[in-house]
């Protein structure tokens, strides 16, 4: 296999260098993050490190502090506990985050207290006041960057919240805990691009043997000239992009210059490739040729481009920015006309690992980087045209630009929807496409949705009050029933619901620890990835049934 090489972004660097041994000398910040910044790397670090994270507790109060335990670890810049509640005897066994000297103190600045400890760096504050007083003044609400709001709430807090959240684009977290069940639900903004979405590089592989440039074809011409005379060493190391392309040419010169299209031609093609590798040497075959006839099927095919990105280039935003358009929109209208012109997306860049001799290795990256560079510099400067005909006060970053070009096969837009909640069933405003959805769910034997309709009872209902909770239950899922025109079997709908809410009952609005933490975990990783604007963050209501030990996500 080729040697590691050092691969740097298209404008950093002009070429690919090989390594030599060299001292790295990381700073107590890389030493004391290091794994986590290979996951997000510096710039989702800063991101984290920006944040101000508001969490309103209630309730036990368990969930939201494991929440912010697996935030502060990792290094968010900043918390705000609020909670109207003084420690008691029964917090002291479920919240790992209190002591017994807590006790008929706040509950918000002890927990803030012992949160501390975990990360010096991060800063954090205690608040003992209830949610809705807190959130009376929306002023209160400006400093923080995302909000954390534990259950039960108010509707009418819950309402006000949502209203805010979605005002300031700014994303909103509603979370339950209670006995073996526990339920999130995120409220993003109405638009929420996701460009690092770090996807599996084979599923996002841009290779361009279909739509070689002329560097990349004279140096197949150099590799492969006079291939027959070629030593064993020589020609068991050629890269197999170089041979597919080679082999292509030869394809096309007897089929009326058409590529391999449909499964027939390309096992044809795979039968040519392979007939040509040797065999009569040492190793009784050749890996680079092996490698070859293993990449037709995915490296010959046409470009296409993903419907999430296809429906982004469709996007009014997308075709006509304007001076108040968002970056992204802008940088996707620039790539939308490279691929209206190209009938391609700019070039990655990157090449997958494959047997080669590590000059030539070296040379087929410098090669794909310098195509690369090309294809940024094309999009950057229909980038700055835009902006100089929207007189933008400030140019957009060339990192954020090299980003959605070396993403854009793979970028996700999430359309944010309300959090629902209402004091009666027919107050939630569901879509009709959402009510048929909800329904084809419920009618799913194994489906957790029930858990999401017991805790909107436990909100929109009384959490003590098994009768209650009941009949909003069985009014929502008639409600669903009737809006979506679906023909399910409601009564075992109900019988499932009601089942749940006996749980939630039973459980006394108690929470236990393991839940809990557990839950804290998953909210704490889909937060980051909401700050940190990397990978997908689901989308947009999660139910874990500790019971069973299952999740599921619904759209809400």
């Amino acid at each position: 296999m080729a040697s590691t090489t050092i691969t740097p972004s298209p404008l950093q660097s002009q070429e690919v260098v090989t390594p030599s041994v060299r001292s790295v000398t990381l700073t107590a910040k890389e030493k004391k993050y290091d794994r986590q910044l290979r996951l997000w790397a510096a710039s989702g670090q800063q991101a984290l490190e920006d944040a101000n994270i508001l969490l309103l507790n209630s309730g036990a109060g368990v969930v939201g502090i494991e929440t912010l335990k697996n935030l502060i670890l990792p290094g968010v810049g900043q918390f705000t506990i609020v909670d109207e509640a003084k420690v008691q005897e029964s917090d002291l066994g479920a919240n790992f985050f209190l002591a017994e000297d807590s006790l008929g103190k706040s509950r918000a600045q002890e927990a803030c207290n012992f949160l501390r400890e975990l990360n010096p760096e991060v800063r954090g504050s205690g608040i003992q006041e209830s949610t809705s007083k807190f959130t009376s003044d929306a002023k209160t609400l400006d400093p923080y960057t995302l909000i954390l709001l534990v259950g039960p709430a108010k509707p009418e807090t819950v309402h006000q919240l949502s209203k805010y959240a979605s005002q300031r684009s700014i994303p909103l977290f509603y979370i339950h805990s209670v006995g073996f069940y526990s339920h999130f639900s995120v409220q993003l903004p109405d638009q929420f691009p996701c460009v690092d979405t770090h996807p599996e590089p084979e599923t996002t592989e841009d290779l361009r043997l279909l739509e070689p440039w002329p560097e990349l074809l004279n140096y197949m011409e150099v590799k492969t000239h006079d291939l027959g005379s070629l030593s064993d060493h020589e020609h068991g190391h050629i890269p197999y992009l170089l041979l597919l392309l080679y082999y292509l040419e030869e394809w096309k010169s007897s089929h009326e210059g058409r590529p391999p299209n449909g499964f027939p031609e390309k096992k044809a093609f795979r039968t040519l490739v392979e007939k040509a590798m040797r065999t009569d040497n040492p190793e009784g075959g050749e890996e680079n040729y092996e490698e070859a006839v293993k990449a037709v099927n995915k490296s010959l095919n046409p470009p296409e481009i993903s419907s999430g990105l296809r429906q982004i280039f469709e996007s009014e935003d997308c075709k006509r920015p304007n001076a108040k358009t968002a970056n992204f929109w802008v940088i996707a209208h620039a790539i939308r006309d490279f691929h209206s012109k190209h009938g391609v997306l700019p070039l990655p860049g990157t090449v997958p690992d494959m047997k080669a001799q590590s000059a030539d290795y070296v040379q087929l990256q410098n090669i794909y980087k310098a195509k690369a560079r090309k294809d940024l510099a094309e999009v950057v400067e229909s980038v700055r045209a835009a902006e100089k005909d929207f007189m933008k006060d400030s140019k957009i970053d060339d990192r954020e630009i090299e980003a959605f070009c070396k993403g854009a096969a793979s970028v996700k837009l999430i359309k944010g929807r309300p959090i629902q909640i209402a004091s009666q069933p027919g107050e939630v405003a569901w879509s009709d496409t959402t009510a048929k959805s909800l329904c084809q769910e419920l009618g799913d034997e194994g489906s957790l949705l029930p858990l999401y309709l017991g805790f909107m009872a436990y909100d929109g209902a009384s959490p003590h009050d098994y009768e209650s909770m009941k009949a909003y239950c069985n009014d929502t899922v008639n409600y669903l029933q009737k809006q979506s025109g679906s023909s399910i079997n409601v009564d075992d709908i109900q019988a499932r619901v009601e089942k749940v809410v006996a749980e939630l009952v039973r459980a006394e609005e108690g929470e236990l620890h393991n839940i809990s933490a557990l839950t804290g975990g998953m909210i704490a990783q889909e937060v980051i990835k909401v700050i940190t604007k990397q990978y997908i963050p689901f989308d947009n209501t999660c139910v874990f049934d500790g019971i069973a030990s299952k999740a599921g996500v619904f759209r809400v």
